[in-house]
């Protein structure tokens, strides 16, 4: 997910064997032009995942915070409604080796644990990304760099090998507009090559999973990035790189709304022989509008046999990093919405999918609207640290990325104060604890990132909702 990003379809074409078996078995059944049918439900299936399982075996998902599974009324709606898991943050590079070559998974465990003691699929999230880096890696580069990350690809596919069904190996890897550029981040500078060297990095690890690219602004076919990722995922199919699964995040509002040419882009992925999913599903909105949106993205995923799941970023408004927005499939009190209506009665009724295109089609490729993430200057506070803040805003909400970088003494713990606009409020915070919702609010760090060597940083995030500009830092150390 963007600083802020799920039994599993993927597995729609079960793989008994080496990866490469599972494409040729893919190609041939594309190549037959075999039609796919679903037989109707005698008896509706009447929760999410147990409709999706009955359209080819596919999933629908929830993006899971693990402080949330002591919340009843959270677990209630989990439980019954899904069966897919997405771990929102905690296994993130920040959560899973906050010290290099100190590795943690007792909060992903957690979620894993969840999921796997009631038969779902678990979606790994993820294991090289630009964001959410601990300050260790982030002050690093060059080969140093390189190793660092191929060795925590392979810690992490290691130990969960044989309990994740896919793997997000690389997330937001290419730039928004610029011609489908990739992102300038640490990770890029190191080589051109170094998504490819992840993902065989991920495969020798854990030769089961099915290993995934995900990405943001990549579910209108005409827009640079979209194309940009098609173009990758078309090299490495040609190449034999192991790569098995598309993500698209699909976080749809005004600003971006859903595409019509939304089943243009996952038919034209899934003609390159890898299948595709939505990843991180929310819809701003409310009322009919939102529910034919959500009717209209289901129905897009099972029009194309390869579309083998669908996972929603949260499970209740209040628990989206967009609750202003009131984005999900449930209200704060777990009750359902018409879009929960409008996604369980697509899901039942289904579509019979189509073989997708073996040329995709041509356009001119646009850009996503995007806005720009204000930097604000580092205020230097008492005690030896100072603190920067980057904002991802939209219109009722915003995502803020802190980042504390130690003075030349070092810190053992560090304190970060900022008084938020009136009318804004803090929904959600990772890496990070907080005193305080609005107003002036006060986070200090968490048990693994407190520690910050001379002129070194750490990174820790806040969703809110209303307005975040203007917002100015202070730290102090201890």
């Amino acid at each position: 997910m963007s600083n802020k990003t799920v039994p599993d379809p993927r597995r729609l074409m079960a793989r008994p064997g080496p990866r490469a078996a599972l494409v040729s078995l893919a190609v041939g059944v594309l190549a037959a032009g075999a039609a796919l049918t679903f037989a109707s439900s005698a008896n509706a299936a009447t929760t999410l995942g147990a409709s999706a399982a009955e359209r080819g075996g596919r999933y629908f998902g929830a993006a899971v915070a693990a402080n949330k599974l002591s919340d009843s009324v959270y677990t209630t709606v989990l439980n019954r409604e899904f069966n897919q898991i997405t771990p929102e943050n905690e296994m993130k590079i920040d959560a899973t080796e906050p010290q290099q070559n100190q590795f943690t998974f007792t909060n992903a465990d957690r979620i894993v644990n969840h999921a796997t003691s009631r038969g779902w699929k678990v979606r790994g999230h993820t294991l090289a990304w630009h964001s959410q880096q601990p300050g260790w890696m982030q002050n690093m580069s060059g080969s140093a760099l390189r190793s660092a990350m191929l060795n925590h690809v392979t810690r992490v596919a290691t130990y969960y090998r044989g309990k994740i069904d896919s793997w997000d190996v690389v997330n937001e890897a290419f730039a928004d507009g610029n011609g489908g550029a990739r992102r300038d981040s640490n990770l890029q500078r190191t080589g051109n090559d170094w998504i490819e060297a992840a993902f065989r990095a991920a495969d020798a690890a854990d030769p089961t999973a099915k290993l995934c690219y995900n990405d943001y602004n990549t579910d209108n076919w005409t827009w640079d990035k979209t194309q940009a990722v098609y173009r990758m995922v078309q090299d490495f199919k040609s190449r034999g790189v192991p790569i098995d699964c598309v993500g698209l995040q699909s976080h749809f509002n005004s600003g971006s709304p859903y595409p019509s040419n939304y089943r243009t882009t996952l038919s034209s992925f899934a003609a390159l022989g890898v299948d595709v999913q939505i990843t991180e599903l929310d819809i701003e909105g409310s009322g009919t509008t939102q529910a034919n949106t959500y009717r209209n993205v289901v129905n897009d995923c099972l029009a194309v046999a390869r579309c083998t799941g669908i996972t929603v970023w949260g499970v209740r408004d209040c628990d989206s990093w967009r609750s202003g927005g009131t984005p999900l499939l449930f209200d704060c009190n777990g009750n359902k919405k018409a879009a929960y209506d409008a996604t369980l009665s697509a899901l039942n009724n289904g579509v019979t999918p189509t073989n997708p295109p073996t040329t995709p089609p041509t356009g001119n490729p646009t850009n996503p609207p995007t806005t720009g993430p204000p930097t604000n200057p580092p205020t230097q506070g008492p005690g030896g640290c100072s603190a920067t803040v980057s904002l991802n805003s939209w219109n009722g909400g915003f995502v803020a990325t802190v980042r504390v970088t130690a003075g030349s003494s070092g810190t053992n713990g560090w304190s970060v104060g900022m008084t938020l606009p009136s009318g804004a409020s803090v929904t959600n915070a990772w890496s990070a604890n907080r005193s305080g919702n609005s107003g002036a609010v006060t986070f200090t760090n968490v048990s693994y990132n407190g520690r910050i060597a001379a002129g070194q940083s750490t990174e820790f995030g806040f969703q809110g909702t209303g307005s975040g500009s203007g917002m100015s830092p202070t730290c102090s150390a201890s």
